[in-house]
């Protein structure tokens, strides 16, 4: 199996970059760094970048994991294409705009287009956020999911994943401590359904509701807590329909053996245990 390290970007098209820019610095509270050709750059935390918009197609999506090794990316392509998933190396220019020394490109039984990186670039200096939102870094992708049954399979069988919990069918998946690190929500097309961003405490999600309820942004979700990972959270709309994540205190699982996945009823009390509903598609059967 694939044995991913750390998830390390989601790249997005838009069809207005300077909107997308804007919120990222102005709403999300993101630091940017660059504009490259059509793509702006933004940071989050100690890695060159977690996010980059781009001009182009609003569905067009890409997330980068990173593996420890040239190696375990060679082993990764051979890993993919005995399971029949074609995975191509990227070029020298496509290795430059993602600031990584070598990726692989494939996608997902969904369409989901995921990119494996080898030596990311860090940054040697501090995050400095545009806005105070408390955030401390990127930490997980919601993936829409057109079979949640057989996507769980694939990544948790090739690309060495493991379930922590259900909601339904759809599989909370983790790849180091943290409860999890990639959700699959069922979906009629794929891409990315929501990016978390942890911030530090309950009192930058409380001072984020205010601040985005103040500037006529859209809460899709909370304020809230998550039965699964004990996280407290708030969802809101962003560019293009995208919808952005903060949360605090998501629990971790040190002890593989030990774990027993739970099942959570995939309803409101299923996704939170204040009592929030979700305006999201995806969350609803």
């Amino acid at each position: 199996m694939i044995d991913l390290h750390d998830i390390r970007y989601v790249r997005l098209g838009t069809p207005d970059l300077e909107a997308a820019t804007r919120y990222c610095t102005d709403i999300l509270g993101l630091q940017k760094i660059r504009t490259l050709g059509n793509a702006v750059y933004f940071r989050s935390d100690n890695r060159d970048h977690t996010l980059v918009y781009f001009e182009g197609d609003a569905r067009d999506h890409a997330t980068g994991f990173e593996l420890r090794s040239f190696e375990e990316m060679e082993d990764a392509r051979q890993v993919l294409a005995h399971a029949g998933t074609e995975a191509t190396w990227g070029t020298t220019q496509e290795c430059e705009e993602r600031f990584v020394q070598a990726f692989l490109t494939f996608n997902d039984p969904s369409g989901n287009r995921i990119e494996l990186v080898w030596r990311p670039y860090h940054s040697g200096w501090r995050y400095f956020p545009s806005r105070d939102a408390g955030i401390n870094g990127f930490s997980h992708i919601g993936l829409r999911s057109t079979d949640p049954v057989r996507d769980e399979r694939f990544w948790t069988k090739i690309m060495g994943a493991r379930v922590s919990d259900w909601i339904g069918q759809a599989p909370l998946l983790r790849i180091d401590d943290v409860h999890h690190k990639i959700a699959l929500f069922p979906s009629e097309y794929p891409g990315v359904q929501h990016i978390n961003h942890q911030v530090e405490s309950i009192d930058d999600i409380m001072r984020s509701w205010y601040f985005l309820q103040e500037k006529g942004i859209n809460i899709t979700f909370g304020p809230g807590k998550h039965p699964t990972s004990t996280a407290m959270f708030l969802y809101f709309e962003g560019p293009d329909g995208m919808v952005f994540e903060y949360s605090s205190g998501v629990s971790s699982i040190t002890d593989d053996a030990t774990h027993l996945p739970r099942q959570f009823p995939f309803e409101p009390a299923g996704f939170c245990m204040w009592g929030a509903r979700p305006n999201i598609k995806e969350f609803k059967s």
